[in-house]
């Protein structure tokens, strides 16, 4: 008698559009990079406060790219900080949260570090353990199993409203 066979994993694009609902951001553009353990989002005026007796950050994100001027605020508990050493070999102390990620139909919790990403053609990285289990990566291909669910207008004018609504 042979084993049952599992059903073959969801082919994802080198990139893709995901969401992170618990950080307000609907889409957001990323580079799946099995390069990197580990996932980072760009985020600035990261702030560290306390909450109910636990650590948490507030910061501001730039979702789009290629446009400084759209931003979303969001805050999020912190599960730990560490060392992370960049492809250019620079260490840094960053902040770590578990957020859910939304991607291809599937919904599961990621850690995600918080980092300046200006410099960076992606607002975000999907490192290897977030898809590790749940896709297979085809580098030539892109936005396989996703579509931005929102034009790039209508997520600046979802960033207003929020903004404002912060202030």
């Amino acid at each position: 008698m042979t084993a049952p066979q599992k059903p073959p994993k969801p082919i994802v694009g080198w990139r893709e559009w995901i969401s992170l609902p618990a950080l307000g951001i609907d889409a957001i553009k990323v580079k799946i990079d099995t390069g990197a353990r580990s996932s980072s989002l760009h985020a600035f005026d990261v702030e560290e406060f306390d909450r109910d007796g636990a650590r948490w950050v507030r910061f501001v994100v730039h979702p789009l790219q290629r446009d400084a001027k759209t931003t979303l605020r969001a805050e999020a508990p912190v599960l730990e900080f560490r060392h992370i050493r960049s492809s250019s070999g620079h260490m840094s102390h960053r902040p770590v949260v578990r957020v859910e990620i939304e991607l291809g139909g599937q919904r599961w919790p990621i850690d995600l570090t918080l980092a300046a990403r200006d410099e960076m053609g992606f607002r975000m990285l999907l490192g290897r353990e977030a898809v590790r289990g749940r896709f297979v990566v085809d580098p030539g291909r892109s936005y396989v199993v996703s579509v931005p669910r929102v034009s790039q207008a209508s997520l600046k004018k979802l960033a207003k409203r929020k903004k404002r609504r912060s202030e």
